[in-house]
């Protein structure tokens, strides 16, 4: 009797080891094991759209062929519970990723943010649009839809389809690839009214200029010179020519109104242009900035320098100064001796 209990006694550990290990080896195959092809790739992604359910994520797996079982996958994301909870996003998927370490990354949510830069390569409400339909979730129709709707949904009163683009600053934000436009445009809002404190406005208010005025001045000078003491000067200069109610003649706003933004020469072809952009035809600022504007450059213009001058070139030496008159004869000397020196260099566009 001993004996037989003792034969039994090794079938049952048996039995009991066999279970362990087949256990185990489920546990492995289903949780722990590389599920995950990518071929010569380290790392790839995923888009998971807003709106999305568990189906929807398993044909994405499925299309992108990452998934080497999918069958032991969806047994245990829905284990997992992840059928429950689809946070849309863009998700970073590595080459020896488990079923385990996928479906913990998806179910939490640790997205890859996506950053958009906002820089100078961005200048045209076109140009913003392409942009961010290129990076976020959001459409590029949505995007026009948006900007053909008079009353924008953004909070700030002052802004309007036509100089949208004084609302967004540059810089750089991190965002959730599935951010919807009400997002973004908070979260543009949020960075343009943190830049546009009490002082800023009230510095814009003594002037007498509006916000979007001041922008879109900012942005002329800015294209005029990068170096802080001439930019507080030309806005003067332009200040003064606005006061008398003279034309701004602003190259840079021809070279937005032909967007021809590598240009580095304007030439008398190139102010024919038919564009509210265009400063040798119309009086007054444009409708809106020629490029997105630092703050330092809105300080300049804010804080700009009282003179009487209504002309400035930039000097032939290409040190980044200007001469500057009031005088127009003297003004077209220092034109010629700049374009003289332009021809010189070769730069005839």
């Amino acid at each position: 009797m001993a004996k037989k209990n003792g034969i039994l006694g090794k079938v049952g550990l048996v039995l009991v080891l066999s279970i362990i290990a087949v256990a185990g080896y489920i546990a492995y195959t289903f949780f722990l094991q590389n599920n995950v092809e990518l071929g010569e790739k380290k790392y790839d992604f995923i888009y998971i759209k807003s709106g999305s359910d568990f189906k929807d994520l398993l044909s994405e797996l499925n299309e992108k062929g990452f998934i080497k079982n999918q069958e032991s996958f969806e047994w245990t994301a829905r284990k997992l519970e992840l059928d429950k909870n689809i946070i849309p996003g863009k998700y970073r998927v590595n080459s020896k990723m488990s079923n385990r370490s996928m479906i913990k990354m998806l179910k939490n949510g640790k997205q890859e943010l996506v950053k958009l830069h906002f820089n100078s390569q961005i200048r045209t409400r076109k140009q913003f649009i392409n942009y961010i339909s290129e990076k976020l979730e959001i459409e590029s129709d949505e995007i026009n839809s948006f900007f053909n709707n008079q009353h924008l949904n953004i909070d700030i009163d002052y802004i309007n389809p036509e100089n949208f683009m004084c609302s967004v600053s540059p810089g750089t934000i991190e965002l959730s690839w599935a951010t919807n436009l009400s997002q973004l445009m908070e979260i543009i809002s949020e960075k343009h009214q943190s830049i546009w404190n009490e002082e800023r406005i009230n510095k814009a208010k003594k002037i007498g200029y509006t916000i979007p005025e001041i922008i879109t001045l900012a942005s002329i000078v800015q294209g005029e010179s990068h170096i802080k003491s001439e930019q507080q000067k030309i806005a003067g200069v332009y200040i003064n020519r606005l006061k008398t109610g003279m034309r701004l003649q602003a190259d840079p706003t021809i070279v937005f109104a032909n967007e021809k933004f590598d240009a580095q020469r304007v030439l008398a072809v190139d102010k024919e242009i038919d564009s509210p952009y265009n400063t040798y035809k119309y009086k007054g600022l444009p409708p809106g900035p020629i490029a997105l504007v630092n703050a330092s450059v809105i300080d300049a213009v804010l804080n700009y320098e009282k003179h009487n001058y209504t002309y400035f070139c930039a000097k032939p030496d290409f040190s980044g100064y200007s001469d500057f008159t009031n005088n127009y004869n003297v003004h077209l000397k220092n034109a010629k001796a700049y374009q003289e020196a332009l021809n010189r260099k070769g730069i005839m566009k």
